[in-house]
């Protein structure tokens, strides 16, 4: 009875695992299922006999080769073309536990009707106070804790995924595509060119605008630019100052949508000149 509910539910879960693709779900049953599935159907088949291990020892015995056997099968199948990946190794796992089990119901129909392997699960507080061995005890504890441990594993992995921080980036570059050698002097009624460059990473559509603006005045714009989720737009800006003057600061103020204030603003200080 116990290798077939180990079979009927490796056959249900590896289906739905690949079912549901790369999401949680499908993580979560990936686990479920490498977790104790093979290392269950291995224990069957290496002690058919009912006097080899008792029922507790057989499912702490299911953990621990589980866990090794897993790595194992993903050793062998990294020589193979399909690589180690998600569907491979489920798939793999599943052929293992069908003939781990296949092994262990031929081993165990061999044997008289009273040796064979029979799950009986039986507990009781004054049987484990009293009556089991102190290894017995142990083993349950530990059996405990892996489960615990498992369970917390699985939560972990199913919880949904954090949100994504949203943000934009808004750099500007000289004229070599460094963050250097900025035009710092400027000849009066002459332009001066830099490159502006937007990464958005707002997890949804956004326009853009850009205003340059040197002292109180803009004088120039550049828009609308519409980027979708992970696009980028960098291409070279040109201005012009209106005014003799030194360190005057030039303002390039990004916006975005219909927003009246600039979420980011790069600014830059020139000397202006006269023509000489």
């Amino acid at each position: 009875m116990d290798l077939v509910a180990m079979v009927v539910a490796s056959l249900v879960l590896v289906p739905l695992a690949v079912f549901w693709g790369g999401s949680p779900v499908s993580l979560v049953l990936g686990l479920v299922f490498a977790l104790f599935s093979p290392g269950y159907s291995l224990v069957a088949a290496i002690f058919p006999k009912r006097d080899d291990l008792d029922i507790v020892r057989r499912l702490a015995l299911g953990f621990g080769l589980s866990i090794a056997v897993v790595p194992l099968v993903g050793v062998v199948l990294n020589f193979t073309p399909w690589g180690i990946g998600l569907y491979p190794v489920l798939i793999a796992l599943l052929v293992f536990i069908l003939a781990a089990s296949a092994v262990a119901w031929y081993l165990r129909r061999r044997l008289p009707p009273e040796e064979r392997f029979e799950p009986r699960f039986r507990f009781s507080l004054s049987g484990f106070r009293g009556r089991q061995h102190l290894w017995d005890k142990v083993l349950l504890v530990l059996l405990v804790v892996v489960i615990i441990g498992a369970i917390g594993v699985l939560v972990y992995v199913a919880r949904p995924p954090a949100v994504a921080t949203t943000f934009t980036e808004f750099y500007m570059l000289g004229p070599e595509g460094r963050a250097a050698d900025y035009p710092d002097v400027i000849v009066l009624g002459e332009e001066a060119t830099v490159t502006l460059g937007i990464i958005n990473h707002e997890q949804e559509i956004v326009d853009y605008h850009i205003k340059i603006v040197i002292g109180e005045q803009e004088v120039g714009e550049v828009g609308t630019i519409t980027l979708a989720h992970g696009e980028e737009w960098e291409q070279p800006v040109s201005f012009a100052p209106v005014e003799v003057g030194e360190a005057q600061k030039v303002d390039f103020q990004l916006y975005k949508g219909d927003t009246s204030n600039a979420s980011h603003i790069l600014d830059l200080w020139v000397d202006v000149v006269g023509s000489q």
